[in-house]
């Protein structure tokens, strides 16, 4: 019997991330990867450590930020409502911490508020770049908040920026590029070439060389190449979108408090982390 994800996705009403990081991640995660991954998961949160701490991976993908916090001395959860994506995060386990008790790996989904509320409070919890794919992003924010009840919790999450018009042209085209066969071909057709030409415009600038910023995308993009990258924004959907004001209201209006803000004023994502009120402060 099919699973509601493999139903979704049969339906063309949800792209496989999965699928996309599966088909490179072994080869993409390396050391250099994860340190990176590391570096910006501290900066993110604003902390100089979490050895110790229980951190919650909402919507793990690759797996490699849960990989980061397990490196960093956290006692790792790491989810996803898409099986691809949790049997890479498992891979990663086994190549890294094989049989460690410390980091578990779940299928789940953040809309599921039982199975949320199932899984108790944590010290962090992170979902980068997920809630505004789930198909319902206020239920994700709000069950965000549900494992965040401990007076210094700290939320750390992405939701892609609202652009307005540019904003609903893009979710009309994932949608196009989720229904398979022509659609997809027409829509990749018309993307992938004008992405290669920005890139290789971008190499010359930044690296002289027309390859530079292909070469060197990974490293500071979540390990993904920047093939499979574009793959993932196109089908990116699910595909919901928030002006940061939202977002900062809504967490305030639950009790936490902005410690971090990264933002853009384009169709990328804005970075936020915050925590419970009664404790502002944090190391």
């Amino acid at each position: 019997m099919n699973t509601p994800w493999e139903k979704e996705v049969k339906q063309g009403r949800r792209f496989q991330f999965g699928k996309n990081w599966k088909s490179f991640s072994n080869q993409a995660i390396n050391e250099e990867s994860i340190k990176e991954a590391e570096r910006s998961l501290l900066k993110l949160l604003g902390c100089k450590t979490i050895s110790g701490k229980s951190f919650l991976d909402i919507g793990c993908g690759s797996g490699i930020f849960s990989l980061a916090a397990r490196n960093l001395g956290a006692k790792v959860y790491s989810f996803d409502y898409d099986q691809n994506c949790v049997e890479c995060t498992q891979s990663l386990k086994e190549r890294f911490f094989y049989e460690d008790c410390d980091w578990h790996v779940m299928s789940g989904s953040a809309l599921d508020t039982d199975f949320i509320k199932s899984l108790g409070s944590f010290d962090i919890v992170y979902s980068w770049g997920v809630l505004h794919h789930t198909g319902d992003m206020m239920k994700a924010l709000k069950n965000s908040v549900i494992p965040s009840s401990r007076p210094d919790s700290l939320i750390a999450i992405s939701i892609y920026n609202d652009v307005k018009y540019g904003s609903k042209i893009w979710k009309k085209i994932k949608e196009a590029y989720c229904r398979g066969g022509l659609m997809r071909l027409l829509v990749s057709a018309i993307y992938i070439p004008c992405a290669y030409g920005r890139a290789i415009i971008a190499g010359i600038i930044k690296f002289k060389n027309p390859f530079g910023y292909i070469y060197n995308f990974g490293v500071n993009n979540r390990a993904m190449s920047f093939h499979h990258d574009q793959i993932d924004w196109l089908g990116g959907y699910p595909f919901e979108f928030a002006k940061p004001e939202v977002i900062f209201h809504f967490y305030k209006n639950h009790g936490f408090k902005l410690v971090n803000l990264i933002t853009t004023n384009r169709l990328g994502t804005n970075q936020f982390c915050f925590i419970k009120e009664e404790q502002a402060n944090h190391s």
